[in-house]
């Protein structure tokens, strides 16, 4: 094989594994003390798992979830929208989701899982508990909790 040939094979590949690529991207929320933190259902989350998943771990960092339809109640200062997919590759896998939580209107921490562009990685398999766990994790790292 000629050099060209390999520097030309070197690049295809390259591209292709670029595009193979799993992303989170997590802005954690700083300087808030959170006790109840309300969460917005998602009707169009299919997966029956992931709502009590999110609670449970939203709760493992001592705040205490609380599930709503519609808009946000009014006694809750803090709340949480989600949206999560799924795709079909030999098995189900989390090919999307994204949380955000406001302080009334005010975005103040977002997390987002994307394996859409992760095709040929192997990483993308794995059980949704785990990869909501390190968004969580991270998105609530800097929380203060409060005592109730």
């Amino acid at each position: 094989m000629s050099f060209a040939r390999f520097v030309a094979l070197a690049i295809i590949c390259s591209a292709v594994l670029v595009g193979c690529s799993i992303t989170r991207t997590v802005r954690p929320i700083e300087n808030a003390s959170i006790s109840e933190l309300c969460i917005q259902e998602n009707k169009d989350v299919l997966m029956d798992g992931f709502l009590p998943e999110l609670q449970s771990q939203i709760q493992s960092h001592g705040i205490m979830p609380r599930v709503f339809q519609g808009p946000p109640p009014a006694d809750c200062k803090h709340h949480l929208e989600y949206v999560a997919n799924w795709r079909w590759d030999l098995a189900m896998y989390l090919s999307f989701a994204e949380l955000r939580v406001y302080e009334n209107k005010n975005l103040i921490g977002q997390a987002i899982y994307d394996a859409r562009s992760g095709g040929a990685s192997f990483d993308k398999f794995g059980s949704t508990s785990e990869k909501l766990k390190s968004l969580t994790d991270e998105l609530f790292a800097q929380h203060r909790a409060t005592k109730t």
